[in-house]
This record gives structure tokens, sequence and C-alpha cells, in this order.
């Protein structure tokens, strides 16, 4: 739980650079470094948690780095709907992840309960500021939040195995 969930949020800091790499100097750049912001605690906070439990992360990070960066970059080179498309279907797809964490963990690991269901309001902060500025207006987004999402379902079966 806690190796996908650091992963993810890997993944999440290295989508939103893609995305600040293209716009981070348009109208979305303070938009974008917000939500980065938020994601760089994140990892942090999953960093700390992965160390003191001594799990071991991913295999995947290194393909994490550059898949991250480059499905950022790519959608903000489609335009800032496409962007924030992007945000919407990931974020949505986290929020059911964490839901289901929050819901199969013990009363026991309240502290880990109450630190994924803070980021969960924070990821649905972001897929409600994707909404708010026209991610369902993006070329084709049924298609690219369909893709999307079911990359991003892909991404999490992986870490949790690998």
């Amino acid at each position: 739980m806690i190796r996908v969930d650091q992963a993810g949020e890997f993944g999440a800091q290295r989508i939103y650079a893609g995305q600040i790499s293209v716009l981070g100097k348009g109208p979305r750049g303070d938009i974008l470094r917000h939500m980065q912001e938020q994601e760089q605690h994140h990892l942090d906070s999953f960093n700390a948690i992965l160390t003191a439990r001594r799990v071991r992360p991913t295999i995947l990070t290194p393909f994490w780095h550059w898949a991250g960066y480059a499905l950022g970059a790519g959608t903000a080179m489609m335009g800032e709907k496409a962007a924030m498309a992007c945000t919407v279907a990931i974020e949505e797809t986290i929020d059911d992840h964490y839901r289901q964490q929050h819901d199969a963990l013990p009363e026991s690991e309240a502290e880990l309960k109450d630190t994924i269901e803070r980021f969960r309001q924070e990821e649905l902060e972001h897929r409600d500021i994707g909404l708010e500025h026209g991610a369902e207006g993006a070329p084709a987004y049924p298609v690219l939040y369909g893709a999307i999402k079911r990359a991003s379902k892909l991404a999490i079966w992986l870490s949790e195995r690998f």
C-alpha cells in the first residue's frame, strides 16, 4: 500500500513537472505549481512513511520518472484543456484508490488513514481545478480521459506488484 502510494505521488510530481515545462509561463502556471507543491508534500510524506516502515519502493521508479514527465508534457503540448483533462482522469483514479485503501485499513492505522484521507481531499481539489479550467473541452476528451484513467489503473497495479 505504501509502495504504490509513494510511486503514485512520485508520478504525479513528474506529470506536473512536465506540464509546467510547457505551460509554466502561461496563465495556468501558478495553478500547476500549486498542485505540484501539494503533490511534493504528499511525496515527502510517503517517502518518510516508506523509510519508517522499511518498505521497498517500486522497481519501476525509473520508468515512472520519464513516463510521468512525458504524460505531463505531452498533454500540455496538446493545450491547457488537455493538461487539465489529464489531471481530472488521474485524480479521479486516485480518489477511488485512496478511498479503497482508507476503507481497508484497520482502526489501528488511524494516523495513516488520516493521511490518506487528507491527501484524497487534496486530489479531489485538483480534479475540481481541472474541471473548472476546461478539462471537458479538451480535444477528444472522452478518449483522452479514458486512456489516461486506464493507464493510471495499470500503473497502480504494476506498482503494487513490482
